[in-house]
């Protein structure tokens, strides 16, 4: 069974939230007050305490950085160097790199400036190494393995920051979430910070209502703040997917007779980058005798209408019919096995804890014969039956 983390951001979505609401939810404390002292942070202090927001009980994480502000304001290569000399697992500081790779792209690209040049100001203090670090090691000591977020709140106001007065959600933290689901809400409080959506963006495998799952634990981390019309809290629920488990999708269509085939693949990526879950492409006769295609995109719900513009901006249809359609999944695990010395992944498909499908990941696959000089179909073979070896030794 694939365990799982929803992430229901009823006050928004911080850094500080998401570690107070997965040690709330179980995670082992101690592994983020250690967090100072692996980060080589020695004067600074991480503390959880409990606490409530209109009357939710809550766990609060603060980061208490005794040491002089010089120390506190770090470069994007000071903060990528902290993570790279940490003694952390290589899950957790291959996810915290990617998050604060993601976060320098998005602040670099809103304030125009090469990555090299960028001043982070608040977002580099030690609060950023906690919270992106942090993170990603309570969802691997919980046994995550996928991350599904509820739609964000979206709220308009204004916040002040060393960059000046900037509209809430402020532009790096929307930067970071293309294709994430927002909801407008009536309040003026910045509800989602850019660190915050730093963490989602490399944790979350799909945004929406929550997956059918197994309840097992729930963790309510709060804000710094009191909110007049919500609770400020962010709730994670964690549990074992339903295997075998129906869902709602949608059917994307749309027929063309005029669009050049090199442009073919580019629309493709296009509807995987909104969101679409598959894309394919079906050769058809078209009205008057003319050869053509039909691009299909399967969704979920609530990317329906990205992916749909997706198709609508990238090819050169004037419109596109959507379906509602139900679909059966199988959950999915991820492992790794080592060919040649190189790292593959494998995807499991598991029926009622039933292993059914086990399938190499090809772009791995052709990694490996690449540096390798090996057949790309014997890379995969040998994946394919180490991964075999490996679920008979589990079982």
């Amino acid at each position: 069974m694939t365990r799982l983390a929803y992430l229901d951001c009823i006050g928004g979505i911080a850094g500080d939230m998401v570690l107070a609401a997965l040690v709330d939810a179980g995670a082992p404390a101690e592994r983020l007050t250690e967090l100072p002292a692996v980060l080589g942070l020695p004067e600074v202090l991480v503390e959880v305490t409990r606490t409530s927001r209109q009357g939710v009980p809550a766990a609060h994480v603060e980061v208490v950085d005794a040491g002089p502000a010089r120390a506190r304001a770090r470069s994007v290569a000071d903060l990528r160097s902290a993570i790279e000399a940490a003694a952390l697992a290589p899950r957790p500081k291959e996810r915290s790199l990617a998050a604060l790779g993601r976060l320098a792209r998005a602040e670099a690209e809103v304030h125009r400036v090469p990555q090299d040049e960028l001043s982070l100001h608040e977002l580099g203090s030690s609060d950023t190494l906690i919270d992106l670090c942090g993170a990603f090691v309570l969802l691997d000591a919980l046994g995550v393995e996928r991350v599904v977020c509820s739609p964000l709140p979206y709220a308009r106001g204004l916040v002040g920051t060393a960059h000046g007065i900037l509209p809430s959600p402020g532009p790096a933290a929307l930067a970071l979430l293309e294709g994430a689901t927002f909801v407008g809400v009536e309040t003026d409080a910045e509800l989602v910070t850019p660190t915050g959506a730093a963490i989602v963006a490399e944790a979350c495998d799909g945004w929406g209502p929550l997956p059918a799952m197994r309840l097992e634990r729930v963790g309510y981390g709060a804000g710094t703040r009191e909110l007049p019309d919500r609770p400020n809290v962010l709730r994670v629920v964690v549990g074992e997917g339903v295997a075998g488990a129906r869902t709602d999708v949608v059917l994307l269509e749309a027929g063309l007779d005029d669009l050049l085939p090199e442009l073919v693949p580019d629309a493709v990526d296009r509807c995987f980058a909104a969101g679409a879950i598959d894309v394919w492409i079906t050769p058809v006769q078209m009205k008057k005798g003319r050869p053509g295609i039909v691009v299909s995109a399967l969704a979920r719900p609530e990317v329906e209408a990205a992916v749909a513009r997706a198709i609508l901006e990238h090819t050169t249809t004037l419109g596109v019919r959507a379906a509602d359609l139900r679909r059966y999944e199988l959950e999915r695990e991820h492992r790794e096995v080592t060919v040649a010395g190189h790292v593959v992944r494998v995807k499991l498909g598991l029926l009622d804890g039933r292993v059914v499908n086990v399938a190499p990941e090809h772009d791995d696959c052709a990694r490996v014969a690449a540096e390798t000089g090996r057949p790309a179909k014997v890379v995969w073979a040998e994946a394919l039956a180490a991964a075999q070896e490996l679920h008979g030794r589990a079982r």
